[in-house]
């Protein structure tokens, strides 16, 4: 398939190699006392973190304390056991089906990670509450006491 109106002026090849002079006639040229433009500078978004759940701050207005108490939150996250969403081969109506924090269905293979009350939950959505709450969202039990209470008894 061509292109039914090509003209002398508009042909492809002789845009790629016009002439510079071709190019200042155009307002193209760069001179030499203008500098190039700036190279193209990603912006990294800061992290928005919660010290309680009613608020929310960027990671650089946080007060030294919230910050130490965050990292601590993080630590705690980071041991709870995590795994990959494995249905099993019965596909028994007791086994949990959906993350009730995004209400999706579990997929094979989808990273999970287990509170110590049993109830599992998509990975990024239980780190990311967590970071806000530190209970289960479903049963409400406090995540950080039976965490604690597993170092104690080990």
């Amino acid at each position: 398939m061509g292109n039914c109106l090509k003209s002398p002026t508009s042909d492809d090849i002789s845009l790629l190699h016009e002439s510079q002079s071709d190019r200042a006639s155009y307002g193209d040229a760069t001179e030499p006392d203008q500098e190039p433009p700036p190279p193209y500078q990603e912006q990294i978004p800061v992290p928005v973190y919660h010290p309680t759940p009613s608020q929310t701050r960027l990671a650089t207005q946080l007060t030294e304390e919230e910050q130490i108490r965050i990292a601590q939150r993080i630590g705690l996250i980071q041991h709870l056991p995590k795994g990959v969403y494995d249905p099993g081969r019965d596909g028994s109506e007791k086994k949990i089906r959906e993350c009730v924090i995004c209400m999706m269905d579990f997929v094979y293979g989808d990273p999970i990670r287990f509170l110590p009350c049993m109830h599992i939950y998509h990975l990024d959505c239980i780190d990311d509450w967590l970071m806000r709450s530190f209970t289960c969202p479903s049963c409400m039990e406090p995540v950080d006491a039976a965490l604690l209470s597993s170092y104690e008894t080990n």
